[in-house]
């Protein structure tokens, strides 16, 4: 029984490692994209985050008025 045991702790280590490399891999792709796009993809993030949040107040404002 205890070699159950280790395996399943060498199993969540190997899950945490897996996770690890995929953040990396996606900070790593971020920070290419922004290297490429020189500063062009500011202003459509910045453009998409006021669109979310002016829905999100249209939304808080017609659940505020019992619409």
């Amino acid at each position: 029984m205890p070699e159950e045991e280790s395996l399943n702790r060498d199993e969540r280590g190997q899950g945490l490692t897996e996770y690890a490399a995929v953040i990396a891999f996606v900070a790593i792709l971020v920070a290419i994209t922004f290297g490429f796009s020189k500063g062009s993809l500011m202003p459509a993030v910045s453009g998409a985050f006021s669109a979310v949040a002016a829905q999100v107040n249209e939304m808080s404002a017609a659940g505020g008025s019992g619409v």
